[in-house]
């Protein structure tokens, strides 16, 4: 099974939407590694800034009084240490901690490289407890034992897994260190863009459905006139309105309804005046036939003159299709059928109807009695009667006409609709008809856009499927 929708609606906006998802996707995921390498430089160059003002002022205070110092330069998310020994034994090789190590060395430009240690590691307890309160230096008067709210506050951030951990050697030999929570990474779906990317796409959505079915529309009204041509060479053209586009196709298809219907006419006409043609001959040699003194020579003349007229009439009656010109209208098929049967039971032959009693159906109701009154005939001239069934399903209506002759051989199912085509020898000539009365059928049938098929039935005998939409 086949995952493309089946409309060509759902086939373009499926190509659009997954040309825009494609198109979002690439182009959040530029900005959001972006804006995270923005966010993440500009918090080494605040840090870098506190760094190194702190640095300049732990080089020119006394060693006694940096420790306090430090704290005092502290913030919630820096937190800043003297000691003798460096916290960050060896520097690191990875590009944030390069990262940070090349800012630092820009604002303390003259420190040389091996003085600055930068490392990019996991948090330990330590780099957030004991440190001081709210941004004092811890001297016990209420602003620097213990841990204040704005440390509580920022606390968190320490947690979150990472932190930038810098050693830089002073002058004197001894070290500032720094540590600092890590810019976290925010997922592309806490960024505010992504909400309106959302409400962007729903919006580029609907209005795509919107003009893809706009711009389709117009093959919708091209398949339902092309079925209305099928069904009736005369239903009405199409409307020339619309963008030059659909305005050209239309009046394309109007021009070519109109040359079919000119074609058929022209047929017709043809046809109808060989047959006035030819009946005047036939008519002269009816009367030379009846000066023939042998009666049997007489008699086998007339008879072939007689099939020739029935011939010539069938042939006309099947091109000229005299009701193709009737108009459609809604009908109750099983009062015609019920009708067809009855007629034939009144005239002696066993026919039967069976179904509902109340059927309608959309279509021209004298060409649908000429061809089940076709199949009725055949049934009686070839099995001495039958039987006609109607079912009704939602779309359609099906009847069938069955017989108890000997049927048709398998191979020539298909071939008894051809026009003039008779099945030998079970229904020769001399049971009557030139072998036109299935292709009448067809074509009616057809033309209401229905079909009609003939089977074998098992238990013998034929069966004739006629399925007919119900409007």
């Amino acid at each position: 099974m086949s995952l493309l929708p089946r409309t060509m609606v759902g086939r373009t906006v499926l190509v659009l939407l997954a040309g825009l998802l494609v198109s979002h996707v690439v182009g959040f995921a530029l900005y959001a590694g972006d804006r995270w390498t923005a966010v993440a430089a500009a918090a080494e160059r605040r840090m870098a800034d506190t760094v190194a003002v702190a640095f300049r002022e732990l080089e020119e205070t006394p060693a006694a009084d940096r420790p306090d110092l430090a704290r005092s330069l502290s913030r919630p998310l820096l937190r800043l240490t003297w000691s003798a020994d460096a916290a960050v034994a060896a520097p690191e090789s990875g590009w944030r901690a390069r990262s940070v190590g090349r800012v630092l060395g820009e604002r303390l430009d003259g420190l040389a490289p091996d003085s600055i240690r930068v490392a990019h590691r996991p948090a330990e307890a330590g780099d957030w407890e004991g440190r001081p309160g709210r941004w004092g230096r811890g001297d016990g008067r209420g602003r620097g034992m213990g841990p204040g709210r704005h440390w509580r506050h920022h606390e968190p951030a320490w947690r979150r897994g990472l932190v930038v951990a810098a050693s830089l050697r002073l002058g004197d030999g001894s070290w500032l260190n720094v540590t600092a929570p890590s810019v976290p990474f925010r997922p592309p779906w806490a960024s505010p863009f992504f909400a309106s990317m959302i409400v962007t796409t729903i919006a580029v959505m609907l209005l795509s459905v919107w003009a893809v079915r706009r711009a389709t529309a117009p093959l919708g009204l091209f398949a339902r006139a092309a079925e209305r041509l099928g069904l009736d060479v005369n239903a009405p053209p199409l409307a020339e309105e619309g963008p030059r586009e659909v305005r050209r196709a239309a009046r394309a298809f109007n021009d070519m309804q109109k040359r079919l219907r000119a074609f058929v006419k022209d047929r017709t006409q043809m046809l109808a005046a060989i047959s006035h043609d030819l009946r005047t001959p036939i008519t002269r040699l009816r009367l030379r036939a009846e000066f023939i003194e042998d009666e049997e020579q007489r008699a086998r003349m007339l008879a072939d003159l007689e099939q020739m007229e029935a011939m010539i009439a069938a042939t006309l009656a099947f091109a000229g299709d005299e009701a193709a010109a009737e108009a459609r209208k809604p009908f109750d098929l099983a009062v015609l059928l019920n009708d067809l049967c009855e007629d034939a039971a009144e005239a002696g032959q066993a026919v039967e109807y069976r179904g509902p009693a109340r059927v309608t159906v959309s279509g021209r109701p004298i060409a649908l009695r000429r061809a089940f009154a076709n199949l009725i005939d055949n049934a009686v001239k070839y099995a001495g009667g039958g039987r006609v069934t109607v079912g009704e399903t939602d779309p359609a209506v099906i009847v069938a006409v069955e017989d108890d002759g000997p049927g048709i051989p398998p191979d020539e199912l298909e071939r008894a609709f051809d026009p003039f085509y008779r099945v030998e020898p079970s229904r020769s000539r001399e049971t009557g008809g030139v072998g036109l009365g299935l292709a009448v059928v067809r074509s009616i049938v057809r033309g209401h856009g229905g079909d009609v098929r003939l089977e074998n039935r098992s238990e013998g005998g034929m069966r004739a499927t006629v399925t007919l939409p119900r409007a």
